[in-house]
């Protein structure tokens, strides 16, 4: 089987829709992103992250209930789990930050295990520029290595981030932060400038207006499937690229036909996440669904036009 490494955080979320609001649920990228790509046979999924003692042992069975290796999951002895807050606005799209607790994140030193330095797919979630750097040191020349990232390391972390991004082939942001990282408002001027920066493929994630991938001069843009409900978009971001890390790993096709496929994938799993809270839905889900909304996808995109 085809090794997937996810590094991010493992976390605690709070959140807040105009839908309702719930205590402490289980969140972080890491959580999501495995999560997600576990929805695909014959690969060998394992986590790097790091929690507290307060972490219930209902969530770790999660992860092994999935088949999701925890032994790059550190628990450190007396410390508190990272917890996020949060309240969206009325549009969904918008929200605001209401608390961060960092706890055992502000001094994690991530520790890539043995039997994952050889690991095919390497998913770094958004995280510490620093703590990326140091599993892509860890590493033994992954085929793909797939970096998340987000604006507040463009304002606080920059020159490290660009050392981090120069290592990767392919970057997930979204449209606000490519016009960031680039200096462009164009999407097509600002992905020509990041593929300058290191990374041959880079995705722009639009939310609810589907998704962008570019490599050299293609382009492909997959169209996000219109819900009747949207709950909480909590992971939505990390649920898409896991399900594109997942079937490229799958799949063990780098290409870039292959990764169009990856990010339909990436964007049907990414509409079951947002229509409950947290990774409710996610922990539900049935193959027979995502089959279903994947011939959904098709009837959305497939159209014939005569060019003659």
């Amino acid at each position: 089987m085809s090794k997937l490494l996810c590094v991010g955080t493992v976390a605690f979320d709070k959140i807040e829709t105009p839908f309702g609001k719930t205590d402490k649920i289980l969140g972080g990228a890491a959580t999501y992103i495995a999560l997600s790509a576990s929805n695909f046979d014959n690969i060998d999924i394992g986590i790097v992250s790091v929690i507290g003692e307060d972490f219930p042992q209902d969530y770790i069975d999660v992860f092994k209930d999935r088949h999701i290796n925890i032994e790059g999951l550190k628990v450190v002895k007396g410390g508190k789990t990272f917890f996020w807050s949060g309240e969206y606005h009325n549009d969904m799209n918008t929200r605001d930050t209401l608390d961060t607790q960092l706890n055992v994140l502000e001094n994690f030193n991530p520790v890539v295990p043995e039997s994952y330095l050889n690991a095919e797919i390497v998913m770094l979630g958004n995280l510490h520029p620093a703590v990326q750097m140091s599993v892509i040191e860890q590493v033994n020349n992954p085929k793909l290595i797939i970096l998340d990232t987000m604006n507040f390391w463009m304002d606080s972390e920059l020159e490290l981030l660009m050392k981090v991004i120069s290592k990767v082939d392919v970057i997930t942001i979204n449209d606000e932060e490519a016009r960031q990282l680039s200096g462009e408002y164009s999407l097509v001027k600002a992905t020509r400038k990041i593929r300058d920066m290191g990374p041959d493929y880079v995705v722009i994630k639009k939310g609810e207006h589907g998704a962008l991938l570019f490599y050299k001069d293609e382009m492909f843009f997959a169209p996000a499937l219109p819900l009747e409900e949207v709950f909480d978009p909590t992971g939505a971001g990390d649920t898409f690229a896991g399900g594109f890390a997942g079937y490229i790993t799958q799949s063990k096709d780098i290409s870039f036909k292959n990764m169009k496929r990856a990010i339909i994938h990436g964007s049907n799993l990414a509409s079951f996440c947002v229509e409950k809270f947290g990774t409710e839905k996610m922990l539900q889900l049935k193959d027979e669904e995502l089959k279903q909304r994947l011939s959904n996808f098709e009837s959305l995109t497939q159209f014939e036009i005569n060019l003659t």
